[in-house]
């Protein structure tokens, strides 16, 4: 019977909560929260990039190309490196080549398929720097491809619709890194796109 309660409990929870979640997504992605302003202005500044330009949507794809690659390199050499890596108390081999690969995929795709034995395969760094980052940086991702393609179809010229769809950069960092994917999870966000 807790279990029920538990479900009456959430289903109250988000009718009440949704409307004030809603809205303040909504100002995030359009830009009128700004709390963090001024940690972005030297993030984009080294990536150099202006969030207040746009891309068009080949640019954006091939952006989100980049960095899904980056992401997969990156979490892909952490878990053949996991026995020479620090925080592996147990001392734990390289994961495979094909189990790396497979996982790597798998959760820079937000699939998160696993095909290993949790603790008896992964360190601690490779469980926290790449499981648990990809939990975040790949749902950010799928926000901010969301959110470009409505602002492709919303965004309108005096020919039609707009070719601009934002930054991918300002995007990611509105929807991932704590941002909007907090905002659904914990039910704050800060930032802007």
């Amino acid at each position: 019977m807790s279990f029920a309660w538990t479900i009456i409990a959430m289903v109250v929870v988000l009718a009440i909560a949704w409307r004030f979640l809603g809205s303040y997504m909504a100002a995030v992605f359009s830009g009128r929260v700004r709390w963090l302003r001024f940690a972005e202005r030297p993030i984009y500044r080294v990536l150099g990039v202006s969030p207040e330009s746009g891309q068009s949507w080949r640019q954006y794809a091939t952006s989100l190309i980049i960095f899904s690659a980056a992401a997969l390199g990156v979490t892909y050499l952490i878990f053949r490196l996991q026995g020479v890596l620090p925080f592996n108390p147990q001392h734990l081999p390289a994961v495979s080549p094909a189990l790396a690969w497979n996982t790597s995929v798998s959760f820079v795709t937000n699939t998160n398929w696993q095909a290993y034995s949790g603790e008896t395969t992964m360190s601690y760094l490779s469980q926290m720097g790449s499981l648990a980052v990809q939990n975040f940086a790949s749902a950010a991702a799928g926000i901010a491809v969301a959110v470009a393609l409505i602002r492709g179809f919303a965004r309108k010229t005096p020919q039609g619709l707009s070719c601009q769809v934002g930054v991918i950069w300002a995007g990611w960092r509105c929807s991932g890194a704590g941002h909007a994917d907090a905002a659904v999870r914990l039910g704050l966000s800060v930032g802007r796109l």
